[in-house]
């Protein structure tokens, strides 16, 4: 049966193509304004980047892809919804984020901004005057940063203060405020989310925001797992009257049912293959010239207890960032960039279980672990992710009772949007974090009347924070339904 046989109605105002946070945000957004909406997915579930599944071994709930969700609590789109009344609840563990050291002690960053400054010893003050002023505007900087950049900010003296130091290089900026090389290496970690190299301009943007969100809001995951997230969203839909149907692939504009205004919920290749010829002229060039970044490689343990740690503190976290200094992680994200692996990548490591009972049977415990890898890559990382997390942890390997490992492939396959396994909707350097996916105003409409795109191949990229969806169905509504 095909989607038109399936689908409820004839005709809706509006058609949203994929289920991940941006095609629910999307769609959310639309039947809130009272628009009728059919959202389709072509997996068997909804939640794209936000889904957990039990990879390893019955009862060991891990998520597939998004783990830590501070944007999920900080942006714009999540702190107009109440999605408690949908069964999502948020965890916030003791400490935001954990940064071992050779040395044995480990940086932590706390929601509480006095509680980290004291911690950080004699880089403290520093690190208080460039977090304390940006976590105290967040709710303003947050309405301009996760929008389109090629526009005036609503609030131009705080985006000022943001952007004097946001445009300098990751590696740079930690220099010139930290005289530690435990801070230094603690804010790359932070900026090494970009998944660039952080000797270019714009990377300490990403250091920059995700410090602001530690302190701001917090680092929450969410109970049960990141489904969680989806599952509201979809519940929030369907009491607004939208409709869902999964196993729904689209191949084509003509597998619709008609609608005033499309939304796409896909990065470039994906809109190209599907709006075919509707699609022309330098627009058409410009998603063919879309560059894709780095991709990931992620490991998920199923494990018989806590990681031993040598730093106590890490326990605390929910997030642990392995990589001994600045210059090695620079360097490792350097490599990557240049189709390299190297032999220390920095990993990002999410303990969900030690906080959310509902992740392993009791005893066990689940670890989530990746590093970033060149676009399409066929190295196989498990054995230096896990000499990384053994080097902090010793006897962490005894402790392990099955992993499940996904490359660059496994993740294309899982996720069509993940080309060669980039996470986030394509390079985020300086001519793609302006002009995303190409240089208009409106990006997230296409020339093609009624057709939107509203992944993370558009403003503000990648993160489970449904800004894409949300900006790309106000544009709708003002364009095509209003």
């Amino acid at each position: 049966m095909d989607i038109r046989e399936r689908a409820s109605r004839a005709r809706y105002d509006a058609v949203v193509v994929g289920a991940g946070p941006n095609g629910l945000a999307a769609a959310v957004t639309l039947a809130g304004a009272g628009a009728s909406v059919l959202l389709l997915e072509g997996e068997g579930t909804i939640g794209g980047g936000a889904r957990t599944a039990e990879l390893t071994l019955p009862g060991f709930r891990h998520d597939v892809c998004s783990a830590i969700h501070p944007l999920g609590l900080g942006s714009p789109f999540f702190r107009g919804l109440s999605l408690r009344e949908h069964g999502l609840e948020w965890i916030h563990p003791p400490a935001a984020l954990a940064h071992p050291l050779e040395d044995g002690r480990a940086l932590v960053v706390r929601q509480s901004l006095d509680a980290t400054v004291e911690a950080l010893g004699s880089d403290g003050p520093a690190w208080r005057d460039l977090f304390a002023p940006l976590a105290r505007n967040w709710d303003r900087l947050s309405v301009d940063l996760l929008a389109p950049l090629l526009r005036f900010p609503r609030h131009p003296f705080a985006m000022l203060g943001f952007a004097l130091p946001a445009c300098r290089a990751a590696v740079g900026l930690a220099r010139d405020r930290f005289a530690g090389a435990g801070v230094r290496a603690l804010f790359a970690g932070l900026a090494a989310h970009s998944i660039l190299p952080l000797e270019r301009a714009f990377t300490a943007s990403f250091g920059l925001v995700l410090g602001m969100t530690a302190h701001a809001v917090g680092w929450p995951m969410a109970r049960g797992g990141s489904q969680a997230i989806a599952d509201a969203l979809g519940s929030l839909l369907r009491s607004r009257g939208g409709e869902i149907l999964t196993g729904a692939r689209v191949g084509a504009l003509a597998d619709l049912p008609p609608a005033r205004a499309v939304l796409l919920d896909v990065t470039p290749r994906q809109l190209l293959a599907i709006a075919g010829d509707r699609l022309r002229g330098a627009y058409r060039q410009r998603l063919e010239r879309f560059r894709y970044g780095p991709g990931v490689f992620k490991l998920d343990l199923a494990l018989d207890g806590p990681v031993p740690w040598t730093a106590p503190e890490c326990l605390d976290a929910g997030t642990v960032h392995l990589g001994a200094s600045l210059e090695e992680i620079a360097a490792g994200e350097a490599a990557v960039w240049r189709g390299e692996h190297p032999a220390r990548p920095f990993v990002l490591v999410a303990q969900q279980s030690l906080f959310d009972a509902a992740r392993a049977p009791a005893g066990g415990h689940t670890l989530w672990a990746y590093c970033h890898v060149p676009n399409g890559s066929t190295e196989d990382m498990t054995e230096p992710i896990l000499a990384q997390i053994e080097r902090f942890a010793p006897g962490f390997r005894a402790r392990i009772r099955s992993l499940h490992a996904m490359s660059t492939a496994d993740f294309a396959r899982y996720n069509s949007n993940y080309v060669g396994g980039d996470i986030n909707g394509g390079a985020q350097d300086f001519d793609q974090l302006f002009g995303r996916p190409a240089w208009r105003m409106v990006p997230y409409a296409t020339p093609e009347r009624g057709l939107y795109i509203c992944s993370s191949s558009t403003p503000p990229g990648g993160g489970v924070h449904g800004m894409c969806g949300y900006l790309a169905a106000r544009a709708a509504l003002r364009r095509s339904l209003s």
